[in-house]
């Protein structure tokens, strides 16, 4: 019998190694057979010729999930392959840059700590330490590039190891980065991939490109205090996207560290340690707190420079990108002000919007609401003027269901203790207020700057913290749903880049309005929103990128977030009033 059974076997091995797939790549829309277990590099590199992409592809899609291109395939699957100016697969390219530089310090420095903590000047703020928390003497960084080519020109592969979770800590453990450690013990996963890159070891939440031959456009320089990983350009990979001075938001980024510090709270793993301990009503609370001491001092400020008998502040402008909390933040300020006897005076930019038929529109025939010349703003700045002289001013009303600009009889007129607050995307805009000197303007810049990484080497980016608010927040109030906001999320990027970002660095003053715990509350409402993405959508790629990361925090209820709390303003309850 065991005879007949090899004897089959022989006749049929044929038969069981050619099992073939269909492969259908949606760059070409062509379909080819291939054995499986093919890798995504042997696909495309038998589809290459027919590709048609400008840039070096570095991953792929596979049903619409992002993929690393040593990712073996098993089944019938649709593939998009990615270069560089695709979100996920600058994302793989940035994340595999990140593993050459820990590694190339852990070479030349070992036992030291690197911490890669935010994105700033269009690069990669890193923190690094040696060992025993030695500062960086000259020549450091220098040395630290140097070993980074050496790593790329060697074209060292990167090694993706799948362990049960509990053989991952112990690598991690044994080469002390608690701070991994702390993350896998609270994901509750069987389960853990982690990376090797020669013999160092490292967690990344997304793939890698296959070998670091791949990384060829980056830059290391000397940043303030640490280190600054520059990176390729989002439209042209193969030159280094344009460093921007931003001392503003560096010390604004220190700030969200020192609160780190007073909280304790660092990564997710800290994160899930303080919930699990029971202290998440009191993380919630000390956030609101420090939110709320930083307003108190941007409202004394005011009040000081309304009072200044040469110069005095007579209009309060705010801005930030979308979901960052303005609408929130300015009732916030103006409950403050009042505190300050000064009687602020809200003026919405949204009123002198053009006639819906006069706006500006995208090259695929849309409308450019975000346009600078959306906003009839010569008119706004002679009512500005006016008001500020004293006059009685007729001021119009947005009819958005008409799409048209309407004189209702609406009068405003300023007393002597009345400060104007103007918030919106373009409040900081010099053509806004070109005629207003900046003497009588005080301008704050806010934005949801993300408190908490992953670990150490793994940052959440600032705009996924927005992004998620604004699902959110649309979902709930039946304006949109998950797919549809994930959809609009790149032109809403973009129309920050070109009219929020370059005026942020003439800020009086910047507010962050994340709070530490914020992903574990998110994550209740979040959840179950993503999961309805479709996943034959182009939007499911980030849905389910999302949910990966929110799954990393352990979930709690909003129930001890307070009613006048910035968060309430995407998941609802808030005890303030928010325009339709």
């Amino acid at each position: 019998m065991l005879s007949f059974f090899r004897n089959f076997a022989n006749k049929n091995k044929t038969f069981y190694n050619t099992t073939m797939l269909q492969i259908r790549c949606k760059n070409n829309n062509m379909t080819k057979s291939f054995p499986e277990g093919t890798s995504l590099l042997d696909v495309y590199q038998e589809f290459a010729d027919d590709i048609k992409l400008p840039y070096p592809v570095v991953s792929a899609k596979v049903n619409n999930a992002s993929q690393g291109l040593k990712f073996r395939l098993y089944q019938n699957r649709d593939v998009e392959f990615l270069d560089a100016r695709e979100g996920s697969g600058h994302r793989v390219y940035v994340r595999s840059l990140c593993f050459v530089l820990y590694k190339a310090t852990q070479d030349l420095f070992p036992g030291s700590k690197l911490f890669i903590e935010h994105t700033i000047s269009r690069g990669y703020y890193c923190n690094f330490k040696k060992k025993g928390y030695e500062p960086m003497v000259e020549g450091d960084v220098e040395k630290i590039r140097e070993r980074m080519q050496e790593i790329i020109n060697l074209d060292m592969p990167f090694r993706r190891n799948e362990a049960t979770t509990e053989e991952a800590l112990r690598v991690f453990a044994e080469r002390g980065l608690t701070d991994k450690v702390k993350l896998l013990e609270s994901s509750g996963q069987i389960y853990s991939d982690y990376y090797m890159l020669g013999d160092t070891a490292d967690y990344y939440y997304g793939p890698l490109v296959p070998s670091a031959g791949y990384l060829t456009v980056w830059g290391l320089e000397t940043y303030h205090d640490g280190m600054l990983l520059r990176v390729p350009d989002w439209n042209n990979p193969t030159q280094l996207a344009e460093k921007v001075d931003m001392p503003k938001t560096y010390e604004m980024f220190a700030e969200k560290t020192k609160w780190d510090i007073i909280m304790r709270l660092s990564n997710a793993g800290d994160v899930n340690k303080a919930i699990l301990k029971g202290h998440a009503s009191e993380l919630i609370q000390v956030s609101e707190a420090l939110q709320e001491k930083k307003i108190v001092q941007i409202a004394e400020e005011i009040d000081r420079r309304f009072h200044d008998d040469e110069n005095p502040v007579r209009m309060v402008l705010i801005t930030g990108p979308s979901s960052s909390g303005k609408t929130t933040f300015c009732k916030r300020l103006s409950v403050q002000l009042l505190a300050c006897g000064l009687r602020p005076l809200s003026f919405s930019t949204d009123d002198y919007f053009v006639n819906r038929l006069d706006t500006p529109k995208l090259p695929n025939g849309d409308y450019d609401f975000d346009n600078i010349e959306t906003v009839e703003y010569n008119l706004l700045e002679d009512h500005l003027l006016r008001l500020m002289k004293g006059e009685r001013v007729e001021i119009p009303e947005y009819n958005f269901v008409t799409g048209k600009r309407e004189w209702n009889g609406k009068k405003l007129k300023l007393a002597g203790d009345t400060v104007l607050i103007i918030e919106g995307i373009h409040a900081l805009n010099p053509l806004l207020t070109k005629k207003i000197p900046d003497s009588l303007k005080y301008k704050i810049y806010i934005s949801a700057l993300t408190s908490i990484s992953l670990d150490d080497h793994n940052w959440i980016p600032v705009r996924d913290n927005r992004l998620l608010r604004r699902i959110i927040r649309d979902y709930n109030k039946g304006a949109y749903t998950a797919q549809q906001t994930i959809a609009q999320w790149k032109n809403v990027c973009e129309a920050e880049d070109q009219w929020i970002f370059p005026f942020q660095e003439t800020a009086d003053a910047m507010f962050n309005s994340a709070l530490n715990i914020e992903f574990a509350v998110l994550r209740t409402h979040a959840e179950i929103i993503l999961a309805s993405v479709p996943k034959n959508c182009d939007e499911y790629a980030e849905a389910h990128r999302l949910l990966k990361f929110l799954r990393y925090f352990i979930p709690i209820s909003d129930k001890e977030i307070p009613p006048t709390s910035i968060m309430r303003e995407f998941v609802g309850g808030s005890s303030f009033k928010y325009p339709r």
